[in-house]
């Protein structure tokens, strides 16, 4: 829950920076402003920030070039220095928790105490034991810093600090709602992490970020083809790419759709262990589906690869799909091309300037 203006989104991804504005309307939420910048692979690596110069200069020309004025914004983090844990503690009051809360973390989290910011949501109070079951986060204080920091020196407000996985489950809860009585999976496959999160009743049961992503599949095209980084992606995405750096439909080699096949195959089977270990542990009812969404999402490979393998129903998810589209500043076809990509974008602009814990 929150009050106030939305803020605004800003996805710092490792291959590229999504920023998005949305404005509540009676006809529901817009898209108002949208950016996207391209980075180049030596930028971020495995989600440390090599070159932060770049990173600002990208910043600020994404808001000064889309005529964003508000400063005010929402930024996440994910990768290993991320850690969500379900817990489950003595039933006791809000104030109690806020006390307790250190100490219980201090039990599950493999990170000294004083290097990570942790935060909590209760999931469910159960009277007749006298529990109650904890969604556990801890991120590294050094990522969460930096990030913020980034954002000051493009002369931006950080409000908040999300977790991937969570902002996009916020999108897709607007978008379809979450299922009261069915267990669900959300993927999102982004350029070097995938995230999964599994959401039973209408709460998060379980939560992983998986070390794979679309960046591999243009690495290997890359490798085999010996071409440039922009051509492998092209090849990727169903194209090739010209002098201007503009994609175009085109033949791609048979060598790229077996790469494809390949590689979403392994992202497919690490998704498979992570849905089986949840099985094993939870003791929940039958995944019923599973949502993909993000830039990799669109690679009809992969879905295909992940319903042999999980033997359960797969659905691409737009997370466009319940956003119409105002802005008259936004170029429709970059929009067009990058919706994809845009779940934690789109889930941290729906963050408001004054948050209420629920």
């Amino acid at each position: 829950m929150g009050e106030g203006r939305n803020l605004v989104g800003v996805d710092i991804g490792s291959t590229s920076i999504k920023v998005c504005q949305l404005k509540e309307t009676r006809r529901g939420l817009s898209l108002m402003r949208f950016g996207y910048q391209q980075l180049s692979p030596q930028v971020i690596v495995d989600g440390q920030i090599m070159d932060s110069g770049v990173v600002v200069e990208s910043l600020q020309r994404l808001f000064q070039d889309n005529r964003i004025r508000q400063r005010e914004c929402a930024v996440s983090v994910s990768g290993q220095s991320v850690i969500h844990r379900k817990i489950t503690v003595p039933m006791m009051t809000e104030a109690e928790l806020e006390e307790q809360i250190q100490w219980e973390a201090e039990q599950h989290i493999p990170f000294d105490i004083k290097d990570v910011q942790v935060d909590y949501q209760v999931l469910r109070r159960r009277a007749d034991a006298s529990q109650m079951d904890l969604l556990l986060v801890a991120a590294k204080r050094d990522q969460i810093s930096d990030y913020a920091q980034l954002a000051r020196s493009a002369k931006l407000k950080p409000i908040v600090c999300d977790i991937d996985a969570f902002t996009v489950q916020n999108l897709f809860e607007f978008s379809r709602g979450l299922p009261q009585d069915q267990t669900i999976a959300i993927l999102n496959v982004g350029g070097s992490l995938s995230s999964l999160n599994i959401v039973a009743n209408g709460v998060s049961q379980f939560t992983r970020e998986i070390a794979n992503g679309g960046n591999v599949i243009t690495e290997e095209i890359q490798k085999a083809l010996n071409v440039p980084y922009d051509q492998a992606e092209a090849y990727k995405c169903g194209g090739s790419v010209d002098p201007s750096n503009q994609y175009r439909q085109g033949m791609v080699p048979q060598q790229v759709v077996e790469i494809i096949e390949a590689v979403c195959d392994s992202i497919a089977a690490e998704i498979q262990r992570s849905l089986d270990f949840f099985m094993a542990t939870s003791g929940d009812a039958e995944i019923s589906r599973i949502f993909v969404t993000g830039g990799t999402a669109s690679l009809a490979a992969l879905g295909q690869s992940i319903e042999r393998r999980a033997r359960i129903a797969v659905e691409v998810w737009s997370p466009m799909e319940k956003v119409t589209v105002e802005g008259k500043f936004i170029d429709a076809a970059l929009l067009q091309t990058r919706a994809a990509q845009l779940p934690v974008a789109l889930g941290l602009a729906l963050r408001k300037e004054r948050e209420v814990r629920a």
